[in-house]
């Protein structure tokens, strides 16, 4: 499809998302340093810990490590270009740069959702069939489960990036289109498009909606199953520990997929374009950085395994 005169498919995208906030943009660049070397350092640490310490070589803790080296593409597909914007007071993007963000932000994305599906399906064989869990849920399947997991998001976004490229954008005398977000994400894009984006949207709706109701159900399905498990289990110890093994889980399941629920799938007409920015700042930002922590500190292993590297580091220095 050709575009008008004053319009383009690769015009230049203005990211004005944080150019009318009220604080300054010296304080967000310093913020969102904070959160991006605390995600980086938390995550990897988390990674080398796994690695290291041979206590942690489970399957749970496998899918773990996958989920935090996730997590670091997340926020680096996101965060670096954001502080370089915030530095630099330069919000221009490029057609090709702002796509190219857009693919990877939904890879990890939506690798993200899946492996967290797939982490409760692992919790459901430990505490509902643990005789099996080492059969079941070995290292071959997971690496299969997360391989399989970032296939699909590949085909996800491939349909999607597929479905803007035709889209025409009309800018300034520049060419510049003003996008009020602070990376190319899907709704904005669309927002600012002068097409009819209707195949955009019932792809989001349909197919990314059954993407998103497949792992849904999957949670809740195995996580009903292991409740009912635990409260037939003997000992209040046995039932605690279950349930401890599961509360980091929920917390995370609970916070990625509110998020990307609140900013994908309700109507445009009863979001406004803050609301979008606060849940985006939360799954993009907030979610990386808090997994690493939100596993680790409540996770006995691996506390033990961080004392054990900083005890060894001791002795060998």
């Amino acid at each position: 499809m050709s575009c008008a005169p004053n319009a383009s498919h690769s015009p230049v995208f203005l990211l004005l998302g944080f150019s009318k906030a009220n604080v300054p943009h010296g304080l967000l660049f310093l913020l969102f340093l904070a959160i991006y070397l605390t995600t980086i350092l938390g995550n990897v640490t988390l990674v080398f810990l796994i690695s290291w310490d041979t206590r942690l070589h489970s399957p749970m803790y496998y899918l773990l490590r996958g989920l935090s080296v996730i997590d670091l593409g997340l926020s680096t597909v996101i965060l670096p270009q954001l502080l370089v914007h915030l530095a630099s007071d330069s919000q221009a993007v490029p057609a090709a740069r702002c796509l190219a963000q857009f693919f990877f932000f939904y890879v990890f994305g939506v690798t993200d959702t899946l492996v967290i599906a797939v982490m409760a399906l692992d919790r459901y064989v430990a505490i509902c069939d643990p005789l099996h869990y080492a059969l079941v849920m070995n290292r071959q399947r997971c690496a299969r489960l997360l391989a399989l997991s970032l296939a699909v998001s590949i085909m996800h976004t491939m349909l999607h990036v597929g479905l803007l490229l035709p889209l025409c954008w009309a800018g300034d005398a520049g060419g510049n289109v003003d996008l009020p977000h602070f990376f190319c994400d899907h709704r904005p894009l669309l927002r600012a498009s002068y097409s009819d984006t209707y195949s955009n949207e019932l792809a989001i709706f349909s197919e990314g909606g059954f993407l998103m109701l497949g792992p849904c159900a999957l949670i809740i399905l195995s996580y009903a199953r292991i409740g009912v498990t635990i409260v037939r289990l003997p000992s209040a110890s046995g039932r605690r520990r279950a349930i401890s093994t599961c509360g980091s889980h929920l917390t995370m399941v609970g916070f990625l997929y509110g998020t990307i629920i609140w900013v994908y799938f309700q109507p445009p007409s009863q979001k406004s374009q803050n609301q979008d920015m606060v849940a985006s700042v939360m799954y993009t930002a907030i979610t990386p950085l808090a997994n690493p922590f939100v596993y680790s500190l409540r996770n006995k292993d691996v506390k033990g395994a961080f004392r054990r590297l900083l005890i060894q580091g001791r002795v060998d220095s």
